[in-house]
């Protein structure tokens, strides 16, 4: 069973959040808040499988509170649903180490997005992914930025397929390279951009695009 807290100051969306989330099998709603304090206490109390908070909220923000949570709990999944598909909270959440930011109007993703997040994975809502990137056309070198950011060439393609949202098996047949090496690789990126997930390489790569 999935455990999942729901914060967010308007009540009528937590009702609504516990309900479709309850609602699923595999998945049980433990504590509703309604700001950022709170859901460092629930959090704290509960030790939820995944945090599903909104970001502006009267109270006390939900970017504030996830960074307090995720500096206690390092395994701390939190998930963002908001309004606001606004670049610097997507690229300030994501880089504190959020799991997953979804627009609240897409009430069909949450409880799929939910179980990947549960899972292990990272999750974007569409038109977050829509914020973030510009398409192929860059108006910098991406590459070039990248390298003398300290990347190998072959850890740029490798930033590259991330971005496009390959995964580990996908980059290796492209690269002609085991999984492994990839791994390696990507682990490799992430340590020398310090980053904390492959969302955030991706994020990185289309900012640097804009």
């Amino acid at each position: 069973m999935i455990r999942v807290i729901v914060i967010d100051d308007d009540p009528f969306v937590c009702v609504s959040l516990e309900t479709i989330l309850n609602a699923q099998d595999d998945m049980e709603v433990v504590a509703k808040g309604t700001s950022g304090p709170e859901a460092v206490a629930l959090y704290d109390e509960h030790v939820p499988d995944v945090l599903l908070m909104d970001i502006q909220m009267a109270g006390g923000d939900g970017l504030s509170a996830a960074e307090q949570i995720i500096a206690k709990h390092a395994g701390a999944r939190v998930v963002f649903l908001t309004t606001f598909a606004d670049d610097d909270y997507i690229v300030r959440a994501l880089h504190l180490g959020a799991k997953g930011y979804l627009i609240k109007q897409n009430v069909t993703d949450i409880a799929p997005a939910v179980r990947a997040v549960a899972a292990g994975q990272n999750v974007l809502g569409d038109e977050v992914v829509g914020h973030i990137a510009n398409g192929p056309e860059a108006s910098v070198d991406v590459a070039a930025h990248f390298a003398k950011l300290g990347l190998t060439e072959r850890e740029v393609e490798v930033v590259e397929l991330v971005a496009q949202g390959l995964d580990n098996a996908e980059i290796a047949a492209a690269l002609y390279m085991g999984e492994g090496t990839v791994r390696n690789h990507v682990s490799g990126i992430l340590q020398k951009l310090q980053l904390k997930n492959r969302t955030q390489i991706a994020v990185m790569y289309y900012r640097i695009g804009q």
